[in-house]
């Protein structure tokens, strides 16, 4: 059934069903622009009632249909396609959340042309972000659609990095979960901290301050995409350190630029009761500052070596490294008491793998190739708040901070 939306059309029309011996099965409904495309799976011959009770039934729905000024039809469903409904309800369903800075036909095209050739069906398609204007103005902040598939005969894993694949050819990110329970029940969110909450490496700006910039950051690439070992990297760019006053590390700390969207996840994450942690191979001295300024609970960095005001190019404790970052992450879980499927972990560099593969979510942000190959899914385009339409959230459910 299809025709103007207006209040009074389902509660029409299923009054007119209450009056013959039927079996409601499924309904759905939707609605675009006031256009409501209206669909019910009914039995009619639950007791085996005579052909007339369905015959009557027919013509006071199209009676009922016609006074409403809605178009109505009616297909039959044998018993085998009905079982065939009830057997592909079964199926693994996966959700996809599109976003990008405005989402265009080109990317839809580009999306859907992909499920389909993975052998994937589109249950349904829904704009979870704000609408926005009409005409060539200025773009909105974020749009995000999620489409809910259903296997046929595609691979989870090919549909994955087919998606990573094509995110780095359009201007948009594309997200892939199970839609399952624990995507709908997340209470943990453990993030790196540098070039993820902050747009630097700490460690580059501080080289830079000591004078060995280039040195430094040659360093920090190799180490981030996976080239050379992180705690032996680590030692080598510390060391270069040593000497460095504490009132540099201020006034770096004064320059740190969050990165988009930061703000917003962390505030919204935090009325609804979620659990932050930064869990990074930085320095506590930034950490713990940052973490005061976005209200996150947990801290976990480097503590760095100060004596008489300067740096000795030393830390004390341990080395948080990638293998050090996975453990600390699931401490924190099982402290919490959730599970790893109800984590989500965020980070661009290689040490962050480990940890992006052991939660129930890893997200690569705007991060190494090899990063993105091994996380559940990637952000290259959007900010950090892109995150909160993967736990669930809708336009209405957010606190802009306004």
């Amino acid at each position: 059934m299809s025709g103007r939306d207006r209040p009074g059309i389902t509660s029409g029309l299923v009054s007119v069903l209450n009056n013959y011996p039927v079996n409601i099965l499924d309904i759905d409904q939707a609605v675009i622009h006031n256009r409501l495309s209206w669909g019910m799976l009914v039995d009619v011959n639950p007791d085996g009632a005579s052909p007339s009770t369905s015959d009557a039934l027919f013509k006071e729905l199209l009676f009922a249909a016609h006074d409403m000024d809605l178009d109505i039809r009616f297909t039959p469903i044998s018993d085998a396609e009905y079982n065939d409904w009830i057997a592909s309800s079964g199926h693994d369903k996966q959700l996809i959340t599109v976003l990008g800075q405005r989402l265009g036909a080109d990317v839809f095209a580009k999306v859907t042309q992909l499920v389909s050739s993975q052998n994937w069906n589109i249950a349904s398609i829904q704009r979870i972000s704000p609408r926005g204007g009409v005409g060539a103005g200025p773009a909105r902040s974020l749009s995000a659609v999620e489409l809910r598939i259903n296997r046929k005969r595609g691979e989870v894993d090919d549909l994955r990095a087919a998606c990573l694949s094509l995110s780095t050819q359009i201007d948009a990110d594309i997200a892939i979960q199970e839609d399952n329970i624990w995507r709908r029940n997340r209470r943990l969110v453990c993030f790196d901290m540098d070039s993820t909450l902050i747009q630097r490496e700490v460690i580059d700006l501080m080289a830079e301050a000591a004078g060995v910039g280039d040195e430094v950051s040659a360093i920090t690439a190799s180490a981030m995409n996976g080239e050379i070992d992180f705690s032996k990297s680590f030692e080598q760019r510390l060391s270069l350190l040593k000497g460095l006053p504490v009132s540099a590390l201020e006034q770096i700390d004064k320059e740190i630029a969050i990165t988009d969207g930061a703000e917003s996840l962390l505030r919204n994450l935090r009325r609804l009761g979620y659990t932050t942690a930064i869990i990074s191979g930085g320095f506590t001295w930034f950490a713990e500052r940052l973490a005061q300024r976005l209200k996150i609970d947990r801290v976990y960095a480097n503590e760095l070596e100060i004596i008489d005001g300067q740096l000795t190019g030393r830390v004390i404790g341990d080395i948080v490294n990638e293998a050090k970052k996975a453990e600390l992450m699931k401490a924190i879980a099982v402290d919490e008491g959730v599970k790893l499927e109800q984590v989500i972990a965020v980070g661009d560099g290689a040490n962050d793998i480990p940890m992006l593969t052991a939660a129930g979510l890893g997200i690569a942000f705007h991060a190494k190739p090899a990063v993105r190959e091994n996380a559940n899914t990637a952000f290259g385009t959007v900010g950090l708040d892109g995150i909160l339409y993967l736990i669930g959230m809708r336009e209405s459910d957010i606190d802009s901070g306004d």
